[in-house]
């Protein structure tokens, strides 16, 4: 079943608070920082890395068990790891031939759960 588009509310006037924005203005991080921010959530963005990130958040693992998880190539699952590993959201140590993945550190993990929280509410 289709989700039923809500309205935004609008104010039904043109005041401007000026405290308030100049307040919040004073505060808002530069563009560059919120540019990098935006860069940052898009890789949030596809379902594979999505469930690379879940199975990283279990368990350090290499490209075959990943690929091997998720019903895909491993060249595909590399693909993926690349991005995340350009984003900073994973990283890899080798270990003789076979190199393991695993989140990049506890901030990763903190906004993987976070998000996976508020989801959770959402539905209920």
């Amino acid at each position: 079943m289709a989700k039923k588009i809500q309205p935004i509310e609008r104010c039904d006037s043109d005041v401007i608070h000026e405290e308030i924005v100049n307040k919040v203005r004073e505060k808002m991080p530069q563009e560059e920082t919120l540019y990098n921010l935006a860069e940052l959530f898009k890789v949030f963005g596809d379902s594979t890395r999505i469930k690379i990130l879940w199975a990283l958040d279990e368990s350090e693992m290499c490209v075959c068990d990943i690929a091997f998880l998720l019903n895909m190539t491993q060249s595909a699952i590399s693909h993926q790891l690349r991005v995340l590993k350009q984003a900073g959201l994973v990283k890899s140590r080798r270990e003789g031939k076979i190199v393991f993945y695993s989140l990049e550190d506890e901030h990763v993990k903190q906004i993987f759960d976070q998000g996976l929280i508020h989801i959770s509410e959402k539905s209920k």
